[in-house]
């Protein structure tokens, strides 16, 4: 059997919720201490390991942060040491698999930004489909929103702004935000910061 086909088999019986439920437990962490850590909610936190619901990107970073594990244990994403990036060649990934039953539409991503030594910039963009809502975070470093098409709704500090094309916001990932398509309509936007999105340490090619 293939590595690539018994990670398959993994994922479909035994979801990503489950393994970070088994990891938390394994080092003797309660709900609360990984929900505090990550910056997140413990209803958030408990739904996550029920598989009631996904985290983003940035979330699942953060518990695998807490978790003392790597990010690429639950999710596998592009590797890219280019400095180029070309439209319609990027490949397009989301945290929800086919055997993940969350009725909604999941956002997607597609990785922008590089691997080399000394990086400390990290980017995708973001496909995000009507109605979706992440939940609010809060973590160490900086990042900006540029919309790129469509209309969403950032949420920093709870200050709502809507964001249309061609605008953009900057600010300290330590204030709670999130981010909400409020449309009818898909919306394409660049996120843009440091905090380690790929669990990759920089090449030394």
């Amino acid at each position: 059997m293939s590595d690539e086909f018994a990670a398959q088999i993994e994922s479909e019986t035994y979801p990503m919720g489950h393994r970070l439920r088994e990891r938390r437990v394994d080092i003797g962490l309660t709900l609360k201490q990984v929900a505090d850590g990550a910056g997140l909610s413990v209803g958030f936190i408990s739904q996550v390991e029920r598989g009631i619901t996904m985290p983003s990107l940035s979330s699942l970073v953060s518990i695998c942060k807490v978790l003392k594990t790597d990010v690429s244990t639950y999710l596998q994403q592009p590797r890219n040491q280019s400095r180029l990036s070309r439209h319609g060649q990027r490949e397009v990934y989301s945290l929800v698999n086919a055997s993940t039953r969350m009725g909604a539409q999941p956002i997607t991503y597609e990785r922008v930004s590089s691997n080399f030594p000394g990086r400390h910039m990290h980017s995708v963009l973001m496909n995000i489909p009507p109605g979706y809502k992440s939940e609010s975070i809060s973590h160490d470093g900086e990042e900006m929103l540029y919309v790129l098409s469509g209309e969403v709704t950032s949420i920093v500090n709870d200050n709502h702004a809507i964001l249309q094309a061609g605008d953009a916001e900057h600010f300290p990932s330590t204030h709670p935000h999130s981010v909400w398509n409020h449309t009818q309509s898909m919306a394409v936007a660049l996120w843009v910061g440091t905090q380690e999105l790929f669990g990759e340490e920089p090449s030394d090619d």
